[in-house]
């Protein structure tokens, strides 16, 4: 392979990143600062793919290898296109320079040198007429325009000296001076044959109307120019600026007066129109039916010792019972705590390895002492020997001598029946496969009876993200948690109920809290807000505590589009403030991002 000079390989360095990024899917600057000192080395392909395996497996190295070089193949190939092309066009250039100037040799060498040349030319030469000069003019090939213009100059002044051209017409020379103005009787302006003839008048203009036309005809000059210069130009690097030929005017461009107090009104306006429409939001959720601003005219714990007719007033005085006024203290009857459990609970006794055997070798030996006695008050038949082929002749005795076969038999049947037994009670204590999950249920669901513990989660948008809602409801399923999920435009709120194990779970840093703020990238999710920017998603915890019960089923989707059904739906399973909480954080949070 020849190598490549530095020049080349610069040119190459944009397009080797390219084929780079094609096929390791990023760029890596490592990679390519070693395939261009591979190129400047002169290495083959299978040494390039070598040197980057040290950075890629060789399956990848291989292919970027082939295509680098491929590359510096069409490189190559364009590069050698190019060339050929301008030595063409030089050679042609010089060819072409080469025939103008031997053609005016010649015609130097033909033209006479003196006086007596001159005469004995005149002898020989046959007459010329103006046909023929216009006929060796126009065989004259034109290198120049300037060298044209000279040689055609330098022919004329040679014939007209020699009188070859003295027969030729000669065109009058415009006078420099102007024309005489000739006016007749009425005023007109006339030629000297008397005719009326019509003068141009030249009407005045501004001078930005004529800064204008030049700079129209100024455009159109230099497109021209720059077409002129596109085929010498075809070897300059277009990454480098070209400065403009006349620098642009810059004129003074003043504001109008006030055109900043306008900005900064208009802005003030736009913010208290946000906090104006973001209080009228607030304002349209509903307070709770249960609390009430109107100070009452009597509180319920002073109701024991006043009148019942407030208006019956002694000496601008409330009317007070004073036979209810006593010396004694009145101690109430103390309740239980909704929370406390029914029955006592006691700390579990935990037994070390040792106790535990000791506790079951005593309650085996109870059994069988308890075994024991009813054999011996016959209530129970003794059992069989327990025989085996190793006690065999010891249990039987003269028995086994008899008949071995038989004994053998029967032994092998007894213990055959003993394996048995042993199996059966075995698969009784087994449990069956609804018993598996009723145990598995138990051990994750759990007692709410003595509270629920909840969390509340606000997201902006969970419409269209079907994966998300589909880790939610599964992961609420799979430990027996209850809750709710209510889809509205910019406010997704999410409702989860659980025990107090699975509720650790959810608070903590563990599964559904865990899988809301942390697991779950709700960023990588972007979403439009009410101005229609795109923005990405984010879920919030809005609150988190417990309640006296459950105030939901199974993890359902609710889709709500306006306020008022989605407030109804949690007003009907009596937690209407959830909704209150979440909906206000929302809105407070829109007019904020609005005036950020």
């Amino acid at each position: 392979m020849s190598y490549l000079s530095r020049r080349d390989i610069d040119d190459l360095k944009p397009s080797i990143d390219k084929v780079v990024y094609k096929t390791l899917g990023t760029s890596d600057s490592s990679v390519v600062r070693t395939a261009a000192d591979c190129l400047s080395s002169g290495y083959d392909k299978r040494k390039t793919a070598d040197k980057l395996s040290s950075y890629l497996d060789s399956k990848k190295a291989s292919r970027l290898a082939e295509k680098i070089f491929d590359l510096v193949d069409d490189y190559r190939s364009s590069h050698r296109s190019k060339k050929r092309s301008y030595d063409d066009e030089r050679e042609r250039d010089t060819k072409r320079t080469k025939t103008t100037s031997s053609r005016h040799d010649n015609k130097d060498s033909d033209r006479p040198r003196g006086k007596n040349e001159v005469i004995e030319k005149k002898l020989y030469e046959p007459p010329h007429n103006k046909n023929n000069v216009s006929i060796a003019n126009l065989n004259i090939p034109p290198p120049n325009k300037a060298r044209k213009i000279a040689q055609l100059q330098a022919q004329i002044k040679s014939k007209l000296s020699s009188g070859i051209l003295g027969n030729v017409i000669q065109i009058p020379l415009q006078p420099n001076k102007p024309t005489p103005l000739i006016l007749d009787e009425d005023g007109r302006t006339v030629d000297k044959s008397g005719k009326a003839v019509q003068l141009t008048h030249v009407a005045p203009t501004l001078k930005a109307n004529m800064r204008a036309l030049k700079r129209e005809q100024f455009k159109t000059s230099s497109s021209e120019k720059h077409n002129e210069e596109t085929s010498e130009t075809r070897f300059i690097d277009p990454r480098i600026g070209i400065k403009p030929a006349v620098r642009t005017k810059r004129a003074l461009r003043f504001h109008e007066p006030g055109k900043f107090q306008q900005l900064a009104e208009r802005l003030r306006m736009k913010q208290k129109k946000t906090g104006i429409s973001s209080a009228t939001k607030l304002a349209l959720i509903a307070k709770s039916e249960g609390h009430s601003d109107d100070i009452p005219q009597m509180e319920w714990w002073d109701s024991v010792i006043l009148v019942d007719n407030l208006e019956t007033m002694n000496g601008h005085k409330i009317a007070i019972k004073d036979t209810v006024i006593n010396t004694l203290v009145e101690h109430p009857t103390q309740m239980r705590c909704p929370t406390d459990p029914i029955k006592p609970v006691y700390m579990p006794v935990f037994l070390t390895k040792k106790e535990r055997k000791k506790l079951r070798r005593q309650n085996r030996r109870e059994m069988w002492k308890e075994e024991q006695e009813k054999i011996r008050l016959g209530l129970e038949p003794p059992p069989e020997p327990k025989l085996r082929i190793s006690n065999l002749m010891r249990a039987l005795g003269t028995e086994a001598v008899q008949d071995p076969t038989k004994i053998e038999a029967h032994v092998r049947e007894q213990m055959a029946k003993r394996q048995k037994a042993h199996e059966d009670a075995n698969a009784a204590r087994k449990l069956t496969a609804d018993q598996k999950r009723e145990k598995k249920i138990k051990k994750i669901k759990e007692d709410t009876s003595l509270g629920t513990h909840v969390s509340v989660y606000r997201i902006r948008d969970l419409h269209e993200l079907a994966s998300k809602k589909f880790k939610i409801e599964t992961n609420a399923k799979q430990l027996f948690m209850t809750g709710c999920v209510v889809l509205y435009p910019d406010c997704c709120v999410v409702v989860v109920e659980g025990g107090p194990k699975t509720a650790e779970k959810i608070q903590t840093v563990r599964y559904i809290f865990w899988l809301m703020l942390n697991r779950i990238k709700w960023e990588e999710d972007t979403v439009k807000d009410p101005d229609g920017k795109e923005v990405p998603n984010k879920c919030v915890l809005v609150w988190e505590g417990t309640s006296k019960q459950r105030n939901f089923g199974e993890v359902k989707f609710k889709i709500c589009p306006t306020e008022r059904l989605a407030r109804e739906h949690f007003k009907k399973h009596k937690v209407e403030h959830y909704w209150d909480l979440a909906y206000s954080g929302a809105v407070l949070e829109q007019a904020n991002d609005t005036v950020e």
